[in-house]
């Protein structure tokens, strides 16, 4: 076998180095950016969304984004770091999203997981999972595992606000990702679950967190289960006025959506204030910091149980 170019005759590194491009090959000496590094390095940031921005937009959008064409009305919280425009941390993306009164919004399933965390809506808003329909109540959260059949209805006379969660950015990056439309455009449903092991209510998870022992002077915590995605989690911080809580560094991607109270943040050198609706990206091995001014709640979705799957959980000091 003869090489397709004639390395031999590279005189130094540099004539060495346009000779394995030309048969799309990289050194593994002298990398512009190493690949194996003492400690995560990426460029996402710590971030908040305002939910009093995303709703104002939303709205217009109602006027101008039909569900006819657009397949869901969301806008997508992408962390502010050069060249991205979808993963709000490095596994998962966060979407606000808005059904009006009397609209749905046609069925489909995908490969990736999907949550949900009500901020408004009516009695009468749904979202439609395998052929049932499970109530939206606000501060609910409620559960779409991937290749479910899904879509929502607002049967309600008020507009209805939520945001999305879903690990299209991780299934995006290995590669195994496929959507369908529902054949008639939206799912049958048979029916109303109140009960379903999809959706946790809040004023039932509320009062778990409330009553959970402590992980932090004022701060509580409950993992809303037992039913699981298999790439990210959700967990209810109860944290009460004047608390001041510093969560261990860690390898885990994470954010918060408020979903009750108000206070303050610093992930990764960035401060910011929050209140109900915000949402907060807190990529991995960033220190955070939270106070909050008010009792609050936090639901906090997580890419732990990847991690922990992978064996890649390391956690670091405060």
């Amino acid at each position: 076998m003869r090489p397709a170019v004639d390395f031999e005759s590279a005189q130094d590194l540099p004539a060495l180095y346009k000779l394995l491009d030309e048969v799309q090959v990289k050194n593994g000496w002298a990398k512009a950016k190493p690949a194996i590094v003492p400690e995560p390095r990426h460029p996402f940031v710590g971030h908040r969304w305002r939910y009093a921005d995303t709703r104002a937009a939303l709205h217009v959008a109602g006027r101008l984004v039909g569900t006819e064409w657009a397949e869901r009305r969301n806008l997508i919280m992408a962390n502010p770091h050069p060249g991205n425009d979808y993963a709000t941390v490095p596994t998962i993306v966060g979407a606000y999203q808005m059904v009006k009164a009397g609209e749905t919004a046609r069925s489909h399933r995908h490969t990736p997981n999907a949550m949900r965390v009500v901020l408004d809506a009516a009695p009468g808003t749904y979202t439609v999972v395998e052929g049932m329909k499970v109530p939206m109540e606000p501060g609910d959260v409620l559960l779409t595992p991937n290749w479910c059949w899904h879509g929502h209805a607002n049967e309600s006379d008020s507009d209805a606000y939520w945001i999305d969660f879903l690990d299209a950015p991780l299934a995006i990056g290995i590669g195994p990702v496929f959507f369908q439309h529902y054949p008639d455009v939206n799912e049958p449903s048979d029916g109303i679950d109140a009960t379903s092991p999809m959706r946790f209510a809040f004023a039932d998870y509320a009062a778990k967190a409330a009553a959970a022992p402590e992980v932090a002077p004022g701060v509580r915590q409950h993992l809303l289960g037992p039913v699981t995605l298999t790439t990210f989690d959700r967990v209810a911080i109860a944290m009460a006025a004047g608390t001041h809580w510093e969560p261990v560094r860690s390898s885990i991607n994470q954010i918060y959506t408020v979903v009750q109270g108000a206070g303050r943040s610093r992930i990764g050198g960035k401060e910011f204030d929050w209140q109900r609706g915000d949402m907060i990206a807190a990529p991995c091995w960033l220190e955070q910091q939270h106070d909050a001014s008010e009792d609050a709640i936090l639901l906090r979705v997580s890419d732990e149980p990847l991690m922990r799957m992978l064996g890649w959980v390391v956690v670091g000091q405060p």
